[in-house]
């Protein structure tokens, strides 16, 4: 087991010490019980009806003569038979409770787990959930996890319990004969090497059937996500192929794990069998020989199978470890992500001031400048729009604003203040973003909006919605506020998703509100309504609108131009059609489809009439 995988390990055991420690203890008590059984036997068969001197310690034949003796337990052989059924029940009730105290720990230690792992997804940068597989990360939350459960629950103990059963009966069997107890060895070399030899196997075969599940996962997952696409281009028969390639890939490593599996115990079963036959009848040509009694064969019989089992069981047990060694390697994985840091001494400050790029170079891991050289600034309560062609850097602007990414070169100030230097958690309550695809939670209408302030009255969150333009289409819902949205808000449209997602960034009283193109699935006249509702309640709010609409932005006190990652020209809307540009040219071109949709419209008035 890797280093890092062990100190996970025993963290996990450390959490649920107690349950493990009182487990183990029972795991004792069972394996001693279980050897007294054939020992009751063969006293009986031996002292007390065959006349041979007593195996007890010597305090227990002393309590014996007490009672009176050989002759006394012979006319009352009720006596070892009610000893047998108390020892069986007591070895009941520990195995009951060993079990129950074992999986309260488990369950103890794979929720610490798997709370640990949620947490610390929660502090992952940004950059890192770009680049992972959400189905994969899924897959390693859960079956890893459970891997884990499942083997806290079930084998740890089984391997004390192993070492104590093989310990303890060649203490009891060396005595007896030492010539049958190595009969009794011969072929555990060979199971263990085998059992080792399988372990390194299973590995191997149970991480490529991990990681191949995880890609299954991760198929579902963005099946189910994308349904709406999936429909839209008649992508289903693909999508089931897709998925069935995938699960036959996933059958076939876990097959190979279960052949595994198979031949091992097939094979351990044959030489166990082949074992027990042979002390068997090395047994009996020893009892024939008169050097050992029947009841010493009773003995040998019984205990040959309690040391063969488990060796026979540590193929199970290295099985399972070795599944568990890779479920913890690959949740240590993710544990191992660094998560976002804060300077020493991060301030948390009002964000009310200027907002200040200067000379800001970014680029994408691996990619191409987004951003080059770009510098530009946003006056205190300002509201600032910003256009440019696709791929020119506008939504990156917001991204940075958040802390998201940083940038390679240059500063990003905040009312004075370097953004590095603004606590994440501080910046990111303060800085309200809206994007052109908003995520909803399959919750109500009304959860889903007061998420963003939980302790928002109903009263604010009424105002919020009317200022999104919101509130008609949420009151005509079927049940109102009550109404489930669906997964990813499935259930909405794309605009009334977006009216959803900016009534849920007013309610947190931001200082600062970046609206990324999420403007762009509402229709003219409820982009207008909303943009002055925005105007009354965002007074002394700086305000950043990022469009490929004019009509969006043409009231804003400052318009900036993107192209190629550079500010080409800022002003306001009067001066920037006024001059030739992209901004001019992107005006025309829309002004031009407003008058056709207007013609269009009167022309289809005048038919009708």
């Amino acid at each position: 087991m890797k280093k890092r995988n062990y100190r996970l390990f025993m963290k996990l055991l450390r959490e649920s010490a107690g349950w493990f420690s009182g487990a183990a203890l029972l795991t004792v008590l069972s394996v001693f019980l279980g050897f007294l059984t054939p020992a009751v036997l063969a006293e009986v068969l031996d002292h007390v009806l065959g006349g041979q001197p007593t195996r007890m310690p010597g305090f227990i034949a002393q309590w014996m003569d007490a009672m009176g003796g050989r002759e006394y337990l012979r006319g009352n052989l009720w006596l070892p038979g009610v000893a047998l059924v108390a020892i069986s029940l007591l070895n009941g009730v520990s195995s009951f409770l060993r079990g129950r105290w074992t999986a309260q720990g488990a369950e103890k230690s794979a929720r610490t787990l798997r709370d640990g792992m949620y947490a610390h997804l929660q502090e992952l940068p940004f950059s890192y959930h770009t680049q992972a597989a959400t189905g994969d990360l899924v897959q390693r939350c859960t079956t890893d996890v459970d891997t884990v459960r499942r083997f806290l629950s079930m084998n740890m103990l089984s391997a004390v319990e192993a070492v104590m059963m093989v310990a303890i009966a060649l203490a009891l069997m060396l005595p007896i004969s030492a010539r049958i107890t190595l009969v009794s060895l011969i072929i555990m070399p060979a199971l263990f090497l085998f059992a080792w030899f399988f372990f390194r196997l299973i590995i191997k075969a149970f991480r490529q059937a991990d990681e191949q599940d995880g890609v299954l996962t991760t198929v579902l997952q963005e099946n189910l996500t994308g349904v709406r696409v999936v429909r839209a281009f008649g992508q289903a028969q693909k999508e089931v192929e897709k998925y069935e390639e995938q699960n036959a890939k996933t059958r076939d490593k876990f097959s190979k794990l279960s052949w595994l599996d198979a031949i091992y115990w097939s094979a351990g079963d044959l030489m166990g069998m082949a074992q027990t036959l042979l002390t068997l009848l090395f047994c009996l040509s020893e009892v024939r020989a008169g050097r050992i009694t029947v009841g010493d064969l009773v003995v040998f019989t019984s205990y040959v199978g309690m040391l063969l089992w488990p060796v026979r069981n540590l193929g199970r047990i290295l099985s399972m470890g070795g599944r568990t060694m890779v479920s913890l390697e690959r949740i240590d994985e993710v544990l191992r992500q660094k998560e976002e840091e804060d300077l020493p001494g991060a301030v948390t400050p009002e964000l009310k001031g200027d907002i200040v790029f200067d000379r800001v170079t970014f680029r994408y891991d691996g990619g191409a400048d987004i951003l080059k050289d770009l510098s530009f600034t946003v006056k205190a309560g300002q509201t600032v729009a910003i256009l440019g062609a696709t791929g020119s850097g506008k939504s990156t602007i917001a991204l940075l604003l958040q802390r998201l990414y940083a940038p390679q070169s240059g500063t990003i100030t905040l009312s004075g203040h370097d953004i590095k230097t603004i606590a994440r958690k501080h910046l990111r309550r303060r800085v309200g973003l809206v994007l052109q695809e908003p995520f909803l939670y399959s919750k109500t209408i009304y959860d889903n909006l007061r998420m963003a302030a939980p302790d928002a009255t109903r009263e604010q969150v009424l105002a919020a919605a009317e200022d999104a333009q919101a509130l008609e289409f949420i009151e005509q819902s079927d049940k109102g506020w009550d109404t489930l949205v669906g997964e990813r808000g499935v259930t909405l449209s794309g605009g009334q998703k977006q009216r959803a997602a900016i009534a849920r960034t007013l309610l947190k009283d931001s200082d600062i509100l970046i609206f990324d193109d999420s403007l762009s699935a509402v229709d003219t006249e409820t982009d207008a309504r909303i943009r002055e509702a925005l105007r009354r309640r965002s007074r002394g709010v700086t305000t950043l609108i990022i469009s490929h609409r004019v009509l969006t932005l043409r009231q804003a006190d400052l318009i900036l131009v993107l192209e190629d990652g550079r500010v080409r020209d800022q002003g306001s809307h009067e001066e920037l059609i006024a001059r030739p540009g992209l901004y001019q040219r992107i005006h025309r071109i829309q002004a031009g489809l407003e008058d056709e949709l207007g013609l269009e419209d009167r022309a289809a008035e005048g038919s009708l009439a």
